[in-house]
């Protein structure tokens, strides 16, 4: 059999507040993009750059709610959970967008919860987790 794993950790600042919708069957889901930095030395240069990457977090069921309630551009999370390919038809043309659909949350600003420490929300089981159809956008 051969081995497969569809796993990401990130690590990155919100660039907006998140966006907490409902399904048609009443599951909360919410949306934020995330900012990822990666330092590195240029070979040629011998300069330290810098270069960001943008991702789409999904954040189903319980810990969608507090995402949204807790949660606001420029909080730093670590998120994780699995890639996820979309495709859509725009213009006659196959678009395809790869996001994050997120797992597990932990909030790392100490600000982000009015608490100590981020809430803890137990991972549901994967069968939990909405199919296309369940998506409101």
């Amino acid at each position: 059999m051969p081995a497969e794993l569809n796993k990401v950790f990130l690590i990155g600042n919100l660039t907006r507040d998140p966006e907490l919708r409902y399904t048609g069957s009443g599951k909360p889901v919410c949306n934020f993009d995330l900012a990822v930095n990666q330092s590195y030395k240029d070979a040629a240069s011998n300069e330290t750059k810098k270069d960001t990457l943008f991702i789409r977090i999904s954040v189903w069921n319980k810990m969608a709610e507090i995402c949204a309630e807790y949660l606001k551009k420029g909080s730093k999370v670590l998120v994780e959970g699995r890639l996820r390919m979309n495709s859509w038809e725009s213009e006659g043309k196959t678009r395809t967008k790869i996001d994050a659909q997120a797992q597990r949350v932990q909030f790392l600003d100490a600000r982000a919860a009015p608490s100590e420490t981020a809430p803890e929300v137990p991972e549901e089981p994967e069968e939990s987790q909405a199919v296309d159809d369940d998506i409101p956008f």
